[in-house]
C-alpha cells in the first residue's frame, strides 16, 4: 500500500519501487491527483500559453517596437529554438534530479524571461526574453510524463498523459479570448508581467507540493546515455516517421502560434476580438483533438491497427486541412480553424508510435529526440513563413498581404507533403525491427 515516510512524504509500494508500475488498477487517491497531476498540469498550461500569445498581441508589438514580420517571426520562434536546444540535457537533468526539482527551477527562468519581455523596448531585449521564456519552460511536458510515471499506475498512464495534453490546450484557450479581454484594461507587457508571477508561483508550487520520492532510479552512466541517443538517431525506423511528425508539428505550431492571428485578420477579414473567438474555438477543438483521436487510436489498436497508422492518417488529413487554409475554400474561418485544431494534434501519437518501436529503456530519449525535430522545425519555419510574408509590400500599415500568407501556407504544406511521400518512400530501404528494437508497432 502507499503510506508515508518519516518526513510525511508519500511512498510507494514495494512492488512499484521494483517495476515502476503498480499490480493493480485501483482508483487513484484524490490527494494524488492533486498533489502530482493539478501542479504538472499548472506548469504545461503556461508553457502553451506563453507558445501562442504572439498570435493576439502581434499587431502590438509591430505597433509598439516596429518589428517587421521577418522579425516577429524570429522573435516568436526564439520560443522554440531555446525549447528545443534544451530537450536532450533535460532527459539527463530529469534522471539525475527528479522532474519536482528540474521544473521547479526551470519555471524561475521562465519568469525572469516574461520580465525581461515586458521590459524590453528592442527587439534585441525582446528575443532575449522570449529564449529564456522557452528554456523555462522546456520541461513542462517531459517532467510531467516523468514524474506520472513514478506516481500513478501503468493502466491509467494513457489517460493522465491525455488530460495533460488538454491542460496544453487551456493554455491555448487563455491565450486568446482572455488575454483579448485583458489588453482592454492593459497592454501587452503588463499581461507579460502578470504571466511571470504566475510562473513564479507556479515553480514555488510544483516544489512545495509535488511529492518527493523515496527512491530515485540509480541513472546509466553519462556515456551510456549518450550511446542510447545514437542508437535512437542512427534508427532507420526513427528517420522513417520522424521527418513527417517534424513537418507537421512544426506546421502546427507556426500557425497556431503566431500567423493564425493575423492571417484571421488580414486575410479572413476578422476584426481582433472575432479572430480572437475564432482562435478560441481552434483551441477548444485541439483539447477535443487529443482526447478524441487519443481514445480513438486506442480502440484501434485493440482491434490490430497499429498506432502508426492511425498517426500517418490524422497528419494526412492535416495536410488537407492546410490545403484548404491556403487555398482560399469556401469555408468560414470557423470551421477551418476547427479543422485546424482537432487534427493538427495528429502529430502527438506518432510520439506513442516511436516509443513501441524502441526498447523501454530508450523511451525517454526517443521523445526527447522527435521533441528536438519537432521544436527546431517549428522555429525554422515560423521564422521562414515570416521572411515569406515580408517579401510583399503590406497594403496598410500594421496589415501583410494575403498573397504573402498563401506563399508562406504553400510552403508549409509543400514540406508536410514531401514528409508524407517520404513515410511511404522509406519502406524501398527495407527497414527491419533490428534497426531500432524487438517492438515494432
Amino acid at each position: 500500500m502507499r503510506g508515508q515516510d518519516s518526513r510525511g512524504a508519500m511512498t510507494k509500494p514495494d512492488s512499484m519501487r521494483r517495476t515502476g508500475v503498480e499490480p493493480s488498477a485501483r482508483p487513484l487517491p484524490p490527494t494524488l491527483l492533486l498533489r502530482v497531476f493539478l501542479p504538472f498540469a499548472g506548469g504545461y498550461f503556461l508553457s502553451y500559453l506563453f507558445r501562442v500569445v504572439n498570435a493576439v498581441i502581434a499587431p502590438d508589438l509591430t505597433a509598439d517596437v516596429g518589428v517587421d514580420p521577418s522579425q516577429l517571426g524570429l522573435l516568436t520562434a526564439t520560443y522554440l529554438i531555446a525549447f528545443a536546444a534544451f530537450q536532450l540535457p533535460l532527459g539527463i537533468l530529469l534522471d539525475r534530479f527528479g522532474p519536482r526539482v528540474v521544473e521547479a527551477v526551470l519555471l524561475i527562468f521562465a519568469a525572469a524571461g516574461a520580465a525581461v519581455f515586458a521590459l524590453s523596448t528592442s527587439l534585441t531585449g525582446l528575443i532575449m526574453g522570449r529564449a529564456l521564456i522557452g528554456f523555462g519552460v522546456s520541461a513542462c511536458l517531459m517532467a510531467a510524463f516523468k514524474s506520472y510515471v513514478i506516481w500513478f499506475p501503468g493502466p491509467v498512464l494513457s489517460r493522465i498523459n491525455g488530460f495533460q495534453m488538454a491542460a496544453g490546450g487551456l493554455g491555448v484557450l487563455a491565450a486568446f479570448t482572455p488575454v483579448e479581454f485583458a489588453l482592454r484594461f492593459t497592454d501587452w507587457r503588463g499581461v507579460f508581467l502578470g504571466l511571470g508571477v504566475l510562473c513564479a508561483l507556479m515553480a514555488v508550487t510544483v516544489f512545495t507540493v509535488v511529492p518527493k520520492s523515496d527512491k530515485k532510479p540509480v541513472p546509466e552512466t553519462f556515456s551510456r546515455q549518450i550511446q542510447g541517443v545514437g542508437q535512437v538517431f542512427k534508427s532507420l525506423f526513427f528517420w522513417r516517421i520522424a521527418p513527417l511528425t517534424m513537418l507537421s508539428q512544426a506546421g502546427f505550431m507556426a500557425v497556431q502560434g503566431l500567423w493564425a492571428g493575423p492571417w484571421l485578420q488580414d486575410v479572413a477579414s476578422l476584426d481582433r476580438a472575432g479572430a480572437a473567438r475564432c482562435l478560441s474555438i481552434s483551441a477548444l477543438a485541439m483539447i477535443a483533438g487529443f482526447i478524441i483521436l487519443g481514445f480513438v487510436t486506442e480502440k484501434l489498436a485493440k482491434k490490430g491497427i497499429p498506432v502508426l497508422y492511425s498517426a500517418v492518417s490524422g497528419m494526412t488529413v492535416f495536410i488537407g486541412v492546410l490545403a484548404l487554409m491556403t487555398f482560399g475554400a469556401p469555408l468560414s474561418p470557423q470551421v477551418l480553424m476547427g479543422l485546424f485544431g482537432f487534427f493538427g494534434t495528429a502529430g502527438i501519437l506518432s510520439y506513442t508510435a516511436l516509443t513501441l518501436g524502441f526498447p523501454a529503456r530508450l523511451s525517454g530519449r526517443v521523445t526527447t529526440g522527435i521533441n528536438l525535430l519537432v521544436f527546431l522545425g517549428g522555429f525554422g519555419l515560423q521564422w521562414a513563413m515570416g521572411a515569406v510574408i515580408n517579401q510583399w509590400e503590406p497594403p496598410l500599415p500594421g496589415q501583410y498581404d494575403p498573397a504573402g500568407y498563401q506563399a508562406a501556407f504553400l510552403m508549409a504544406l509543400g514540406l508536410q507533403v514531401l514528409g508524407l511521400a517520404w513515410f511511404f518512400i522509406s519502406p524501398l530501404l527495407k527497414i527491419k525491427s533490428s534497426d531500432h528494437g524487438d517492438n515494432c508497432p
